[in-house]
């Protein structure tokens, strides 16, 4: 038998996550079944869209259940397999959650090469934040040469995808970060044409003077006052990718002031915008097999950069997971649970 420990969901939280909300316990695992590895959890992903499986609201997704493991992508070596498909000493891929070791069917796992690029960016740049900004911008955005292409939270896995392949489609990049420190890296690190700080008082000043052609594609992240500002900006025929809308994930009531939608739907008419949201596992069947290679080929030849904010110790998983939601973190958010 095999102990792994695990962080569960102990309530459903009211506002921003507490300690409350998780519980860490230790569970005996079973033995293996054929078809079966057992699994030592490397590197968790923490991402936002966890918020939203921590509420029984109706989503596209099952709730975690009161009791159960949080969910979430791992990087694993298989210690044990019943399985020919996997062999002990293995690194892969799996959705194992936060736990410090899984039992898993061998089926539901992605073996990894360490030797095309370094296993943990399978959660990120090589992995769902990558695919999904992938995915999202060019089935969605479609951004052509010349034009202006906006990001917001541009700095995490998604958003900082998201600029450079736009770039590399031969548009304009305009990223939109929080602080000063995020905003140079923006320019200096990603390659972006302009960069907006939606923490500065002049937040929609700096975004007109970066726009000043207006935008073409929106790749929308965050919502709330951020995506207003945006929106106003978007020009006829202008696309909006709705990826996430993480301003409002804590929130536990509805925002003052008079209803917008009207507005905003005026909007959407007169300029014949495109407005989507989508998730990113309904473009697996058709664009995942070439993400692979494309992303795969722009990240070892130096074109698409990525970064990396890794926390030690699956004991510090909820707290970083507060901050993530609150935008603490910087590139793609990691827990190293073991070495």
């Amino acid at each position: 038998m095999t102990a792994s420990t695990q962080i569960r969901l102990a309530a459903r939280p009211v506002g921003e996550p507490q300690d409350s909300d998780f519980e860490t316990t230790t569970e005996e695992l079973p033995g293996l079944a054929d078809g079966q590895v057992l699994l030592r959890t490397l590197y968790l992903s923490l991402d936002p869209y966890m918020r939203g499986r921590m509420s029984d609201a109706k989503s596209y997704a099952e709730p975690v259940p009161i009791g159960g493991a949080m969910v979430g992508a791992t990087v694993c070596e298989v210690v044990e397999s019943r399985s020919e498909r996997r062999a002990v000493g293995d690194v892969v891929l799996a959705y194992t959650g936060w736990q410090t070791y899984a039992v898993a069917d061998a089926r539901a796992t992605r073996r990894l090469d360490p030797e095309v690029a370094p296993v943990q960016t399978a959660l990120g740049v090589l992995g769902m934040p990558g695919f999904t900004a992938y995915a999202g911008l060019l089935e969605i955005g479609r951004p052509q040469p010349g034009e202006t292409v906006v990001v917001a939270a541009a700095t995490g896995p998604v958003g900082s995808a998201v600029g450079q392949i736009a770039r590399i489609k031969g548009a304009r990049a305009v990223g939109i970060a929080g602080g000063e420190e995020k905003t140079r890296a923006l320019i200096e690190d990603f390659g972006f044409d302009a960069a907006v700080d939606h923490r500065a008082p002049d937040f929609e000043e700096q975004l007109a003077a970066a726009t000043p052609d207006g935008v073409d594609v929106y790749f929308e992240n965050v919502g709330g006052p951020v995506g207003a500002a945006v929106v106003r900006r978007l020009n006829k025929l202008a696309r909006m990718p709705v990826c996430g809308l993480v301003a409002d994930y804590n929130a536990t009531e509805v925002p003052a002031g008079p209803d917008r939608l009207p507005g905003f739907m005026g909007r959407v008419l007169r300029l014949s915008l495109t407005v989507r949201g989508f998730i990113q596992d309904e473009f697996v069947p058709t664009h995942h097999e070439a993400f692979l290679r494309e992303m795969g080929a722009w990240v070892a030849e130096g074109r698409v950069r990525y970064r990396e904010d890794v926390v030690d110790g699956l004991e510090n998983a909820p707290e970083a997971f507060r901050g993530l939601l609150t935008g603490r973190n910087f590139g793609k958010l990691i827990i190293k649970v073991a070495p």
